[in-house]
């Protein structure tokens, strides 16, 4: 059984910078795609970034483009979402997510395994 946990959400002011990590076990990841997520208060949940897991190979919503950072340390099975230059708009709960088929996707629906989330919180 997947599991995926992240941690490293807080609180920080505009213009800081947090380290999100998302550990998985119960699975061989070589195959998939991971990305994280994220949800604000009464919105959907939105694609910030994905990483293939075996390649490295990255993509970003524009809106993190050139801030925020997706890598992988595949002998801790560990995944990391560096956030620089954040703003209040980056406020939200933010997820890991596993993808079993090897594409860069950034539709939620094709996630097939979640984290429980971490807050993160900018104020201004």
């Amino acid at each position: 059984q997947v599991q995926l946990v992240e941690s490293g959400g807080g609180l920080v002011q505009a213009g800081g910078s947090l380290r999100l990590s998302c550990a998985a076990s119960g699975g061989t990841f070589n195959s998939y795609a991971m990305g994280w997520f994220r949800q604000s208060s009464g919105k959907e949940r939105r694609f910030v970034a994905t990483i293939k897991w075996s390649g490295g190979n990255t993509y970003y919503a524009d809106s993190v483009k050139g801030r925020f950072t997706i890598s992988r340390d595949t002998a801790k099975n560990t995944m990391y979402l560096q956030m620089n230059g954040l703003k209040p708009e980056d406020t939200a709960v933010y997820y890991c997510a596993a993808d079993r088929t090897i594409g860069l996707t950034t539709s939620p629906q094709r996630y097939d395994y979640w984290g429980q989330g971490t807050q993160v919180t900018v104020s201004s």
